[in-house]
């Protein structure tokens, strides 16, 4: 082993530059860490292996199989004897893979499953007991297998296997541009020429200490050691390479080794995390699991397309945005606590947090410290005339240094704004309202309050003659203060915008209101907020989180915060315009306090400072650039309505599904690991959604019951406002279902020309018969019209009888009356004569005339030939009734039918009543009627 002296000296400065470098390190900033635990990737903790394909999908060996991972998912293709993945290693579209007496490759099909096929399995010579395969190289048409006992070179071509064969251990396999080591134990290096295996070093260190990888830098062959660190081969010797590892190296063993692209080292150890080197062997990083690794042991490292560093661990999964424009300060131990405020001054940063006033310098030697007598909450940190203002739960304190004093001690210091044209006198907000400070002698001190208003005044800004107030329940108070800041002449509110997590900002002598409605400009001409559209168009009810907006007075920017980006507010190439610069920062990862949002300058162009619930992030706005994205699409499945499971199809063919196949599912990826900036797709299925979806971090999506048709489905992505270069699509065509198919329509034309001929024939025949019914009907009809006329004519016949009837009967009423009153008459002659003529015998011819009229049948026969007019069937039936009726009798019977009384009938028979009583009785006699009979009623009934 050969030492030089430029080695030994730098061994011994390096060890004074860290023990300085190692308390930067505890509080320095880190790229961003993501971190996968087996139950993120459904598989076991171990991952011995890692490798990336041209589309920056990723590869793991793992205890139980095969991982892929393309930024959306994980999947898990299982070894296929089920023994544990030990090397994997990505060549084209192939991924080589050895484990237990297993080595092969794999290669993804159309359905975007990946299939194995079996090397090992095909060889004439058997493989050895137990055998496993640890490592993978390839070199132009070769693939390089390295067990503990051989090196298997395979011929991708030809498919021809040569061995080589060892006595000892094979440690590990290397490979050097061109060129194969692998390492023998007891024996050294060895280099693979020609198929054959020739040493090259035998050095102490190489027979004695596992070498975890080779490299070559600047033409030298450098080695790193699993226990002594590194080696440089010089003249056939290996010359110890002093690195800052040497200082580490009494408590770490390095166990996986890779140079980075640029030059540096990552080292993955045993139990102490992650060590980077630069091409110097300087320590720069020395990244653990306090540090925020998933695990400390590191038994694989790979530097991915995108110069980020991939770690398989012993226990999980880590990656490390090494290349992200964001760095990340975590208080892992919560001394810190929530970043409210930062500020910069005299190369000291200073943070106000939750717990207190921290402060470190900015170059990086030291970890924060308290500032004596802050402890408690800090709402602000503001420099104002070159003085650093400290607005604290417990009062006003001016920070100087590593001290702070306090000069008020009123509960609750919002913020402080100094009063335009009086640099003597400050305005701050408290928790019960406003406060004037003063400087005196150069002092600063509490002057007064201001009387007549009591309300909480955490956002406040000054506009000529009027102090705005923001209160997100209330809304914003506008007030008039009198010219020595003493009294409030008068408040008028604005209430028509407020809401929570409101916030309000003087930018560029304007003043600015935001909530979730937009942001508003005040116009003094109206004393109004007026939406500014611009402004506006950052915010969206769904994407909206706060309207605390933050002014960058060095660059006379303005931040503001919603849920996916922070926005970044300069001056746009116009004048009098503003450009609106959105940087993908969704609030989830930034880990923000919402409503409390704050960003510091750095003082190096285009570097913030962002606070968050455990610390800060910083941000570099001139790093940051939108990748340029591929999107891809991962997976198609296909399920019916009636199934529970689905089926894959082949991506990268139109395929035609049958119509019951009408649920589709599509997974789809853009492989890009930037933990801080995640990718959103947006998607359409042209043929019924032709328009495109929302954009959404969801990478699948599924569409349920299509209808029969063609179809294209297309995707596509973006990180910020930079979408994919491409639109990744996917046709397909779902066939109509068998009812409707070109047969079926057949069957359905013919159906329907049979049908309609059919139909038309019966239709025939029903007319035919209808009009048969019709007219039978009609028939009917007529003679039943007939019918009822003759049935009307008789009705008419008969009412002109009964008509003729009641004339008759008139006629006789009057013929019979006529008679009677003749009769009455004649009787009264009679009886006037015979009473008034005392010679009887002169008067007696003209007696005898009288009683001869009034007896006369001529009265009787005209009588009785109207009654037979009006009655025709009484007497005939009067007479069949009793045959044994005289004359007088049915005479009798004809005058009772009339319904004369015995009065009216005595003149008729030129008798007396009695004698027509008499009459009566007997006629009833000879009738036979009994007692209670009615002689007239049962004349009238016959």
């Amino acid at each position: 082993m050969h030492y030089n002296l430029i080695d030994t000296m730098f061994l011994r400065y390096s060890l004074y530059f860290f023990l300085l470098l190692s308390q930067w390190i505890i509080c320095q900033e880190l790229p961003p860490i993501q971190n996968y635990t087996p139950t993120d990737y459904q598989a076991e903790n171990q991952n011995w292996a890692i490798s990336q394909d041209d589309d920056k999908v990723v590869y793991v060996a793992n205890n139980k199989g095969l991982l892929r991972f393309n930024g959306a998912n994980w999947r898990l293709f299982p070894s296929p004897n089920e023994s544990i993945m030990r090397s994997a290693k990505v060549v084209g579209n192939r991924i080589y893979t050895g484990c237990y007496m297993e080595f092969g490759y794999w290669v993804e099909d159309g359905y975007g499953e990946l299939r194995y096929t079996s090397l090992s399995s095909n060889m004439e010579e058997s493989l050895l007991e137990d055998e496993e395969f640890w490592g993978i190289s390839n070199l132009d048409d070769w693939m390089v297998f390295q067990s503990l006992k051989r090196i298997y070179i395979y011929n991708i071509k030809t498919g021809a296997i040569n061995i080589i064969d060892a006595e000892n251990t094979l440690f590990r396999m290397f490979q050097v541009d061109k060129e194969i080591y692998f390492q023998e134990s007891g024996k050294g290096i060895f280099k693979i020429d020609n198929g054959e295996a020739e040493i090259v070093y035998e050095d102490e260190v190489v027979l004695n200490d596992e070498v975890i990888n080779i490299f070559q830098q600047g033409g030298i062959i450098v080695l790193v050691t699993k226990h002594n660190g590194f080696f440089r081969a010089n003249d056939g010797f290996l010359t110890k390479f002093s690195t800052g590892l040497d200082l580490l190296v009494n408590k770490i063993s390095v166990y996986s080794a890779i140079k980075l692209k640029d030059g540096k080292y990552a080292l993955g150890t045993i139990s102490n995390g992650l060590v980077l080197l630069d091409q110097n062997g300087v320590l720069l990083d020395h990244i653990d699991q306090i540090k925020g690794l998933r695990n400390n042991t590191i038994l694989s490292l790979m530097e991915d397309i995108d110069s980020n560093i991939w770690l398989g661990l012993d226990n999980g999964i880590s990656y490390l945005n090494v290349k992200s424009p964001v760095k990340v300060y975590h208080d892992n131990k919560g001394v810190v606590g929530s970043t409210y405020a930062a500020a910069i001054k005299d190369n000291i940063l200073y943070l106000g947090t939750n717990q207190g006033l921290f402060y470190k310098n900015m170059e990086g030697d030291s970890d924060f410290k308290l500032v004596k007598g802050t402890q408690g909450q800090v709402w602000s940190l503001q420099e104002i005339g070159g003085t650093l203002f400290c607005c604290h739960h417990s009062g006003t304190f001016i920070v100087e240094g590593d001290s702070a004093k306090q000069i008020t001690s009123l509960e609750g210091a919002w913020k402080i704004n100094p009063l335009s044209g009086n640099p003597d006198l400050l305005l701050q907000g408290n928790y019960d309202g406003l406060y004037v400070l003063e400087k005196e002698r150069d002092n600063w001190k509490l002057r007064n309050k201001i009387e007549g208003f009591e309300h909480s005044s955490r956002y406040f800004e000054i506009l000529g003659n009027k102090v705005f107030v923001n209160h997100e329940y209330k809304g914003i108070f506008k007030l008039d203060v009198d010219s020595s800041f003493h009294h409030v002449q008068s408040i008028a509110m604005d209430t028509l915008i407020k809401g929570s997590e409101s916030g309000i900002v003087k930018y560029r002598d304007q003043l600015f209101y935001a909530y979730k409605e937009g942001v508003f400009k005040y116009q003094p001409d109206s004393d109004s907020f007026v939406q500014d559209t611009l402004l506006s168009s950052i915010y969206n009810q769904d994407d909206y989180v706060s309207g605390k907006m933050v002014l960058d007075q060095n660059e006379d920017n303005l931040w503001i915060f919603t849920n996916s980006n922070i926005s970044l507010l300069s001056d746009g190439s116009l004048a009098d315009t503003l450009l609106v610069k959105p940087i993908p920062l969704a609030e989830n990862v930034r880990n923000g306090i919402v409503g409390y949002e704050n960003i510091v300058n750095l003082g190096e162009e285009g570097k913030y400072l962002l606070g968050t619930t455990s610390g800060y992030i910083t941000l570099d706005v001139n790093a940051f650039q939108e990748p340029d994205l591929v999107v891809k699409i991962g997976r198609v499945q296909k399920s019916s309505k009636d199934s529970q499971s689905w089926t894959l199809i082949e991506k990268d063919l139109e395929v035609n599904l049958k119509s019951s196949e009408n649920h589709l599912r599509f997974s789809f990826f853009t492989a890009e690991y930037n933990k801080y900036f995640q990718p959103k797709y947006q998607f359409q299925l042209q043929g019924i959604y032709d328009n495109w979806s929302d954009w959404s971090e969801n990478y699948s999506t599924t569409f349920e019951n299509l209808p029969y048709g063609d179809y294209t489905f297309r995707v596509r992505a973006k990180i910020g406002d930079k979408v994919s270069s491409n639109i990744a699509t996917y046709s397909f065509r779902i066939e109509r279902p068998w009812y409707i198919s070109n047969l079926m329509l057949v069957i359905y034309i013919l159906t329907f020309a049979i049908g309609s001929f059919l139909i038309h024939q019966a239709y025939k025949r029903y007319y035919h018969k209808r009009q048969q019914k019709l007219i039978e009907k009609n028939k009917r009809e007529m003679e039943l019209a007939k019918a009822q006329n003759e049935k009307e004519i008789i009705k008419i016949k008969n009412e002109q009888l009964q008509e003729e009837f009641r004339s008759k009967s008139n006629e006789l009423a009057a013929s019979t009356l006529s008679i009677i009153r003749k009769n009455e008459l004649l009787s009264k002659v009679k009886d006037q004569l015979l009473s008034s003529v005392e010679d009887k015998g002169s008067i007696k011819p003209i007696i005898n005339v009288i009683d001869k009229n009034i007896t006369q049948n001529d009265d009787w026969e005209l009588f009785k030939e109207a009654f037979n007019n009006a009655d025709r069937k009484f007497l005939k039936k009067l007479k069949k009734a009793h045959p044994n009726l005289s004359p007088n009798d049915v005479r009798l019977c004809a005058y009772l039918r009339l319904n004369l009384s015995s009065k009216e009938i005595a003149p008729l028979f030129n008798i007396s009543v009695r004698s027509v009583e008499i009459k009566r009785y007997r006629l009833r006699k000879k009738m036979d009627l009994s007692h209670d009979d009615n002689l007239v009623d049962y004349i009238l009934k016959l």
